[in-house]
């Protein structure tokens, strides 16, 4: 049978490579066996090929493999760990790749930890798809001659975003297809929580890939039409007649054991303009209505209970935005968090008026129950600029807190009716035409404690979440396409 697959695999010694090595050759699709090695790495391994490389993920490599790879597809392994291929694995990711002339194929696998084994579903590749972290499985399958083009097509040269850049222009030729089947299992080596993984990206220390991961994104965008230039419409700040110059709002469910001090924090607040604190309790069960009534003696404190029952985060947003006694500015806290002194409000509205802008981020520390800090510390995006924060803004996943909104802008928008991610898709149709500001000073304390939204997720909601966001990314993508037509 013609030997059909070319297997890039990482090397670092022959403990860790022969189990993978072997299973490889013993299936009639492989071809040759590369192993991608760098300067530590020890011994090698009989009938394989070698690679010297820097990185693996280095511009540098994906050439090297695409000079190397002589075969009608190219399997490249991203772990430093056993590679179990399924039964008959290979010919079916052959198969499915030949009857769907796709670029690159990846599939659903199996985690072994300690001997467990777990599964491990991904999600569909979207046009929206552009996460640099976007969970592929540890297995990428090219069609070789769409891998080589897109090697031809390298212009710069990056020593971490080579295979992400390589991965986005196979996209922009080839379709990228997902097999929703389990065809192999290899072992996970990092075992965080979930709510601990999706920080990795604003971590100081990943500063230069950031910058890299940026690059490549945007030379996609300019190819495929969605790259916005730096113009904005500048915002004149005089729509509606608005009695407060900012509302609070925090939409609550069952918050009993945060929900004061949520409340203290907004009411501790000191400006020189006048605001109040609306709160859609969306009918809590536990006593934090009960809570909310003991501070509605103090005239800025609006509680609102929806007559509806089928209201989200972002629907109760949207009941706090169009009620009339809403401010000029509408300041996000959730009802877990609290402000982290009594100047945020001022400084989130003082930067709509210096930035021009239709959205204001801040910055927040990550903080125990308690409000003592804990890892990663500081949440400030730093990797946001004014001039490529609103084409970043489709390849990260998300743009911080708190966040703040011009009233009018926000009601003609409107927020989805979601309890994750309706932050995220207003910051991208917001970036569309408007500036987004930036504050770089802490603002806020983000509580991490056990009924947090996103600090443990299984796979499965850890999935539905992803894949909305990349649903959110495609929306916006495709009428940024449109809009430069």
């Amino acid at each position: 049978m013609k030997k059909t697959i070319n297997c890039f695999i990482p090397f670092a010694s022959v403990e860790q490579a022969k189990e993978t090595v072997i299973g490889l050759k013993q299936n009639d699709y492989t071809g040759k066996i590369y192993l991608l090695k760098n300067c530590d790495s020890e011994g090698s391994i009989e009938g394989c090929e070698e690679i010297m490389i820097k990185g693996l993920n280095s511009s540098d490599t994906m050439k090297k493999i695409a000079a190397a790879s002589d075969s009608d597809y190219i399997l490249i392994y991203t772990k430093y760990n056993t590679l179990k291929m399924g039964l008959f694995a290979q010919e079916r990711m052959v198969k499915l790749a030949e009857d769907s002339k796709a670029g690159l194929i990846y599939a659903d696998h199996y985690q072994e930890v300690g001997g467990v084994r777990t599964n491990a579903p991904v999600i569909d590749y979207q046009f929206g798809s552009l996460r640099d972290d976007f969970n592929f499985g540890s297995i990428l399958m090219f069609k070789s001659s769409n891998f080589r083009k897109a090697a031809y097509r390298i212009c710069k040269d990056f020593e971490f975003a080579g295979l992400y850049d390589i991965r986005l222009k196979v996209s922009q030729d080839a379709d990228i297809m997902h097999i929703n089947e389990y065809l192999y299992s290899d072992v996970e080596i990092d075992n965080r929580k979930s709510g601990e993984k999706i920080f990795d990206y604003v971590d100081p220390k990943n500063r230069g890939l950031q910058i890299e991961m940026e690059e490549a994104c945007t030379d996609h965008l300019k190819a495929i039409g969605g790259y916005l230039k730096p113009e904005f419409t500048t915002i004149e700040f005089d729509k509606g007649n608005f009695e407060y110059e900012a509302s609070v709002i925090i939409p609550v469910r069952n918050r009993i054991r945060t929900i004061r001090d949520a409340i203290k924090s907004v009411l501790a607040q000191k400006t020189s303009f006048k605001f109040n604190l609306i709160i859609i309790d969306n009918m809590s069960t536990d006593g934090t209505s009960e809570a909310i009534e003991e501070f509605t003696s103090d005239p800025r404190v609006i509680h609102l209970i929806p007559e509806r029952n089928d209201l989200g985060i972002g629907g109760c947003w949207n009941l706090g935005v169009h009620h009339h006694d809403c401010g000029k500015f509408a300041v996000q806290l959730d009802s877990d968090d609290v402000y982290s002194d009594e100047n945020t409000l001022t400084t989130m509205v003082n930067a709509f008026y210096e930035q021009n802008c239709g959205m204001v981020v801040g910055t927040y520390m990550m903080t125990d129950f308690d409000m003592n800090m804990i890892a990663p510390g500081v949440i400030d995006h730093k990797e946001w600029t004014p001039e490529n924060g609103r084409n970043n803004a489709l390849r990260i996943n998300g743009l911080g807190a708190p966040r703040a909104f011009y009233t009018p802008l926000l009601r003609e928008v409107k927020v989805p009716n979601t309890s994750y991610g309706e932050d995220y898709a207003l910051g991208l149709n917001i970036s569309r035409n408007y500036q987004i500001g930036r504050v770089y000073s802490v603002v806020y304390n983000c509580r991490r404690w056990d009924d947090n939204s996103d600090a443990s997720l299984d796979i499965v909601k850890m999935n539905a979440h992803n894949l909305y966001k990349d649903r959110i990314r495609t929306w916006e993508l495709q009428a940024r396409v449109a809009m430069n037509k």
